[in-house]
């Protein structure tokens, strides 16, 4: 019997990245030494802090639900990091607290979208976006970005890809896969365009040139994406939030009650934690990302990858690889068989994306030069 599948599924794309990963955890099992550079996962651990927090909720049975919004402790710190680290005022009335961002963008797209609406999404862009507005039914709708504009939205492209049906646009700084920052020129344009903006800002914390500004800066019709995984290196312990207009916050606690009932509890004394004690610690991590973020970018450079815009956030480099191919999923897969380092293909963040990589450095500087040094080993078999 053929399974019947829901179409706004069968259109889903996988997710490329967690392709190139399982097949490098296979060639480990197999007894191959990999570098990992495909994965967006900081390679630290939280702080003790976080940690000593987490183990004492336990030891205190602080195991059962909370309020489904979140501890009225945690979205009171978070209310004060947005206050401290942007100058806005939220309400804590205003956040979800959320099993990671997933659920916040999910909820968010539930919320404002129906059957056919359109979402606004950059190409390229990080890949599940498009998924999520697929779960829920609506329409992904993609405007072209390139290095010749910054990886920046093109305002008068976005304005003529509004329709009666737009709910929503997405935007992502520090993005993933560019690590570019949006500009406050793009973020002032879009929000005169009176349409909700949907920005995800789990790399804040994460910048080397210039300051990530909240979308919260420009506007109040907004949901912000955010959370610990990244800043606080937290990504186990799934924690996140959404802040979004009051208007919206009782659809999204009766989304969250019936979904998702709340976020673990012993994650949310950690993110307490986290935000009230661990920044020392987050200012070291971006130090030594940025050691690594300076010398891959040389390396990759005298490979002869190109990299037209340099990023400013997160863990990521786009290079241009479109001297070394065309397929850029081959290409991952070829270097990961014949190089043992797994990066990520372009093609995973949209058609615009191809003839590009992404190379995280998310790794020591010890492996990261050992994988530099493979790649440039297996380019030199290609010539």
């Amino acid at each position: 019997m053929s399974a019947k599948i829901n179409p706004a599924v069968s259109q889903m794309t996988s997710f490329i990245v967690m392709d190139v990963l399982e097949k490098a955890v296979e060639m480990q099992k197999q007894g191959i030494d990999i570098i990992h550079m495909e994965v967006g996962e900081p390679d630290f651990e939280p702080s003790e802090c976080v940690l000593d927090t987490a183990r004492q909720s336990y030891l205190d049975k602080k195991t059962h639900y909370t309020h489904s919004l979140g501890d009225l402790t945690l979205r009171n710190e978070i209310s004060k990091f947005y206050k401290r680290e942007y100058g806005v005022t939220i309400s804590p009335d205003q956040i979800v607290v959320t099993s990671g961002s997933s659920p916040a963008i999910l909820m968010a797209l539930m919320t404002l979208c129906e059957a056919g609406s359109e979402v606004i999404l950059s190409n390229p862009g990080y890949p599940c976006y498009r998924n999520f507005v697929l779960a829920c039914n609506a329409v992904p709708v993609s405007v072209d970005i390139s290095a010749e504009d910054g990886f920046q939205y093109p305002i008068e492209a976005v304005k003529a890809a509004i329709t009666p049906k737009t709910r929503a646009i997405f935007v992502n700084s520090p993005m993933n896969p560019t690590g570019t920052l949006v500009s406050d020129e793009v973020y002032k344009e879009l929000a005169k365009l009176n349409i909700p903006i949907i920005s995800d800002e789990i790399y804040h914390g994460l910048v080397y040139n210039g300051r990530a500004r909240s979308v919260l800066e420009f506007t109040n019709n907004a949901f912000v994406l955010n959370g610990f995984s990244k800043r606080y290196a937290m990504t186990g312990l799934r924690l996140g939030f959404l802040v979004a207009p009051e208007e919206y916050m009782r659809s999204l606690q009766i989304l969250q009650q019936n979904l998702f009932i709340c976020a673990p509890s012993n994650s949310q004394e950690a993110g307490i934690s986290a935000l009230r004690d661990s920044e020392k610690d987050v200012d070291k991590r971006r130090e030594i990302y940025n050691e690594r973020r300076i010398y891959l970018i040389k390396r990759l450079r005298d490979m002869g990858f190109v990299i037209e815009k340099e990023p400013q956030g997160a863990f990521y480099i786009f290079a241009n690889a479109k001297k070394f191919t065309s397929d850029s999923y081959k290409f991952a897969f070829d270097v990961l068989e014949n190089a043992h380092v797994g990066i990520t293909p372009g093609i995973d963040f949209g058609s615009n994306g191809e003839g590009y990589v992404r190379l995280s450095y998310a790794n020591s500087i010890e492996n990261l030069k050992i994988g530099m040094d493979r790649l440039e080993a297996y380019l030199k078999t290609r010539k």
